[in-house]
């Protein structure tokens, strides 16, 4: 039986599903901002052995989605060591042999790629990883990409005459080059993280809109961009409205990806998005404490009034890899449960 029949209020991850403690150092992972150049130290498998292992931590990734009962599946990030470095530091122009710095979202200097030439795509990145989850899956399925914004944010620019909005048009460039690739290689979504629209909304302001349209321009497949508040593992102080969001209203994507349950969301922004799918995130990383189908259920609920549940998608809130897996697990299947309860309240099949 596949899941490929439309459903009302379809669940799905953000992206990411945490990593085995035997593939990756879970505690030195936890302990550092997302890395944005490579930390090959983080793995525990020797290199000649981690292809194969990663390929083993995704299938327990796939079956744990559908196991909870998720209808758009994902890879959970299995491979990479960040949501971003893996596209990022496989791209031309990129010194990742010697870092730069740049700030965090939380202020702090990091190790960042180093943009010494012509940002271009050199190959596909992803295309393999999304094969092997269409052929361990029948269910629709999603992958993720770091957006040119982003990526442009978490560089040191030292070409371009040091212009961030010139490298994230070559960052569009690149992105969108993959994008073409993924949906030609069986890809039903294709997500874009931009959580930097909503950290830099000033520089999103200026070039934001521009660099993602520019990404998915000519595309026709069904595509989503995700904002957050940052890992609630990491950033503990959560802000209670989006500083960028209505100004993706016009966007061309199709998605909108949000967290409404750690920041207890006013849901009335999602007024901001006519037209667009939302991503809805009901379930809260920054609590070990499961949440009750009731729970999940009423953080539903406090959407509909301003988006039609056609138009909803439900997921977690984003940061997923720094949970426990057996807190992961349990949270995803209150997630599909409180689904099913708003499900049968709409009159549909649950």
């Amino acid at each position: 039986m596949t899941t490929r029949l439309t459903t009302l209020l379809p669940t799905t991850l953000v992206g990411s599903y945490p990593q085995p403690e035997w593939l990756i150092d879970r505690q030195k992972l936890a302990g550092r901002f997302p890395p944005r150049v490579r930390a090959k130290e983080l793995w525990r498998i020797a290199p000649q052995f981690l292809a194969e292992a990663q390929n083993d931590a995704t299938l327990v990734a796939i079956k744990a989605q559908e196991d909870a009962g998720v209808d758009i599946v994902t890879d959970g990030e299995i491979r990479r060591e960040s949501y971003s470095n893996h596209f990022a530091t496989a791209l031309e122009g990129v010194d990742t042999d010697n870092p730069g710095t740049a700030l965090d979202r939380s202020g702090h200097p990091n190790p960042v790629p180093r943009v010494t030439g012509r940002i271009r795509r050199k190959h596909a990145v992803a295309v393999k990883d999304l094969q092997f989850l269409k052929r361990h899956t029948d269910r629709k399925i999603k992958i993720t990409l770091p957006g040119p914004f982003t990526m442009s944010q978490q560089a040191q620019i030292d070409a371009y005459g040091g212009s961030r909005e010139a490298a994230a048009m070559d960052y569009a460039i690149a992105v969108n080059q993959e994008i073409r690739d993924l949906f030609a290689a069986g890809a039903d979504i294709v997500q874009i993280d931009e959580p930097y629209l909503q950290a830099r909304p000033n520089d999103a302001r200026q070039y934001g809109v521009k660099a993602l349209d520019a990404a998915l321009d000519g595309i026709t497949g069904t595509t989503a961009v995700h904002l957050c508040f940052g890992y609630a593992a990491i950033i503990h102080e959560r802000p209670e409205a989006y500083s960028f969001l209505g100004e993706l209203g016009q966007c061309r994507c199709r998605q909108v990806s949000i967290e409404t349950a750690q920041s207890n969301l006013d849901c009335s922004v999602l007024r901001q998005l006519p037209g667009k799918k939302v991503i809805l995130g009901v379930i809260d990383l920054s609590d070990m404490a499961v949440e009750t189908p009731a729970t999940v259920a009423a953080r539903i609920r406090r959407a509909l009034p301003f988006v039609a549940a056609e138009d909803l998608v439900i997921a977690p809130d984003c940061g997923m890899k720094y949970l426990p897996r057996e807190v992961a697990d349990a949270k995803l299947k209150s997630m599909v449960e409180g689904t099913k309860i708003v499900r049968g309240e709409l009159g549909a099949n649950a």
